[in-house]
């Protein structure tokens, strides 16, 4: 088999392709986003595939942090209301799980953040704010956006966003990583 693609050769394209879209960001949008996680009661987040692992990441270090944290769909996932954060991914803003958790969520009082590229979908507008991911979606395959597959870029963009936005948070908290440490798993 005759590969022409090297490991190193798409290492330095995705860098290249995630520094680009670091550029593109609306950083006005997201420097909202430590402010709704310090505000809210309890974070929970909802995303399917890639995306929702990003943002089971992110639950992660938000309970690093010390706040409430959970996975949608998980069976120890306490139900939300007013005062707590939904963010909910989805590169298109059209999977139906995470819409329909976004939708219900708003009706019962809970802060929505929308994690999308694209900011006029159904779940941008079920959300109180857009946070906009500038890659391309699964369903964009022309190569346009990004030369990695499907929704890799928005995926890999959404994990960094959200651990720099965990960075900031902790280095405003004014906690040791000593500290943090202490909430981390201790049953494996």
């Amino acid at each position: 088999m005759d590969i022409s693609a090297t490991v190193k050769s798409s290492a330095e394209l995705v860098v290249t392709e995630l520094s680009r879209a670091v550029s593109d960001v609306d950083w006005e949008r997201w420097e909202t986003l430590p402010g709704l996680v310090l505000k809210a009661d309890t974070i929970f987040v909802v995303g399917n595939g890639r995306s929702g692992l990003a943002l089971r990441l992110a639950a992660m270090r938000f309970m690093h942090l010390g706040c409430e944290a959970h996975v949608v769909g998980e069976t120890t996932t306490p139900a939300i209301g007013p005062g707590d954060l939904l963010l909910a991914a989805s590169g298109s803003g059209s999977t139906h799980g995470t819409l329909h958790a976004a939708e219900t969520a708003a009706k019962l009082g809970a802060t929505v953040a929308a994690i999308t590229a694209d900011p006029s979908s159904q779940l941008a507008r079920a959300a109180s704010h857009v946070l906009v991911v500038p890659a391309a979606v699964k369903t964009d395959r022309s190569g346009s956006l990004s030369d990695q597959y499907a929704g890799t870029l928005f995926e890999q963009m959404t994990l960094i966003l959200l651990e720099a936005t965990f960075h900031a948070l902790w280095k405003d908290s004014g906690q040791t990583a000593d500290q943090m440490y202490k909430r981390h798993g201790n049953l494996e």
